[in-house]
């Protein structure tokens, strides 16, 4: 399977925390090329993702900036070894970049937290259920990239189940749980391989009921996904058509804290198997 052409959501990521230390350290673009020997121009790609570096590189350039974070390091070159090529990869050309990312960051986490409003998560979707979602999509998707979306959210659910998948807790509505997408055998079928999902050791699943009103996050989907050390944790939320990586620690707290109440709100997990096999046994 041959490598990305563009820069990953990782390698960018990579990039942008080797800028993070760089201005933390006080040098411009300039200075750090002179203390590393090299062009300003190699520290501009490398800090967009474009220029590859090793992890040796890494550690010189965390030597050269002072930091004294060894967790931060480590986790940083684990970031620049030889890289997975995932599953992902066979979609670049059909499939926008983003869902190639988010596949990426999934399978890169060290825990997934999850809360969605509106459908099921990607992670467990059925094929019928993600048909139904792009069949919904205005203008109708071209044949080769609707095949391919459904094939490739369906597959999005290897990061949950593979031998050595993350933590993942899932904050789903009450109406996500009733909202007949695809029809009532469809979901029937959506919600018991969503009860199946949930007897894995890894999977927590909680439901929000319609009685607990109003809540922090309610209006949108969180995917929020745990790095090696907290620095490198990423929130990833649905904007309409646009799919938005946030990575600033005052933004990331605020979604830590939203996830945390809606999981307070929430029915423990046993009380939330109830309600989903009460609600398929309606259909």
């Amino acid at each position: 399977m041959p490598p990305r052409s563009n820069p990953t959501a990782r390698q960018q990521r990579l990039g942008a925390e080797l800028r993070k230390l760089r201005e933390d350290a006080g040098l411009s673009t300039e200075q750090a090329a002179a203390l590393l020997d090299t062009k300003r121009t190699v520290i501009s790609s490398t800090e967009a993702g474009r220029h590859g570096t090793s992890p040796e590189r890494v550690r010189r350039i965390a030597f050269v900036y002072e930091c004294t974070d060894q967790a931060l390091i480590g986790a940083l070159v684990a970031m620049c070894g030889d890289r997975v090529r995932g599953w992902w990869e066979a979609y670049e050309d059909v499939l926008p970049s983003t869902f190639l990312d988010i596949a990426e960051l999934e399978w890169h986490a060290q825990g997934l937290r999850v809360s969605t409003m509106t459908h099921m998560p990607g992670q467990f979707q059925t094929e019928a259920y993600a048909r139904a979602l792009f069949d919904a999509a205005i203008p109708a998707l071209p044949p080769a990239e609707y095949e391919a979306r459904v094939a490739h959210r369906v597959q999005r659910h290897e990061a949950i189940d593979r031998p050595d998948a993350p933590p993942y807790e899932l904050v789903v509505h009450e109406g996500v749980l009733r909202t007949e997408v695809g029809g009532r055998a469809v979901l029937r079928d959506q919600l018991n391989h969503l009860m199946t999902a949930a007897e894995r050791d890894n999977v927590t699943v909680q439901a929000i009921p319609f009685s607990a009103g109003a809540f922090p996050g309610s209006g949108q989907s969180i995917l929020y996904a745990r790095g090696q050390v907290a620095r490198l944790d990423t929130a990833e939320l649905d904007r309409a058509t646009v799919v938005e990586f946030i990575h600033a620690e005052a933004q990331l707290c605020k979604y830590r804290l939203q996830l945390d109440e809606m999981q307070r709100i929430a029915l423990p997990p046993e009380k939330t198997l109830d309600l989903i096999h009460a609600i398929a046994s309606q259909l």
